[in-house]
């Protein structure tokens, strides 16, 4: 008996670990270098959003996104200019973001019909960790649009 629990036990701590968003993994979908005052503006990529893993991060809790980031965009500014990343499909799809001072951010449906759109006034440099999500489990092609003029 004494065997079989020291087994097990040996079996659970060499488990490989749950899989989570992992901003240090390459980009899939690119790494972008953006300048304040890039043109052309907006800049857009092509993608598949979602994937297998449910989001759970500092309040984020919704919609399905991949391990790692689709696109790390490298944003160089002063912090004057406001900053709007959004996605556009043809499905319900989110958005998460890890920020250059660490914080995780996510929207569903800001910017209408299904689709996210995350605000950063006065955004600050560094670099951005950008997810595309679907709400459901389901991929689905979208695009990513980064501009610094409200597309609203």
């Amino acid at each position: 008996m004494r065997f079989t629990l020291l087994a097990a036990l040996g079996l659970l701590l060499a488990a490989p670990a749950a899989y989570a968003q992992d901003y240090t993994a390459d980009a899939t979908y690119g790494e972008p270098y953006l300048e304040e005052g890039f043109t052309p503006d907006p800049q857009s990529i092509s993608l598949t959003a979602g994937g297998g893993i449910r989001v759970n991060k500092s309040g984020c809790s919704y919609g399905y996104v991949a391990n790692a980031p689709d696109v790390k965009l490298h944003y160089d500014t002063s912090g004057g200019s406001n900053l709007y990343i959004y996605a556009v499909a043809d499905r319900d799809v989110t958005l998460l973001i890890n920020t250059p001072s660490g914080r995780w951010v996510c929207n569903d449906d800001s910017f209408g019909n299904g689709d996210p759109i995350l605000v950063f006034p006065g955004a600050e440099g560094g670099r951005y960790d950008i997810w595309v999500g679907t709400y459901g489990s389901d991929t689905a092609p979208a695009r990513l649009y980064i501009t610094e003029i409200d597309p609203r």
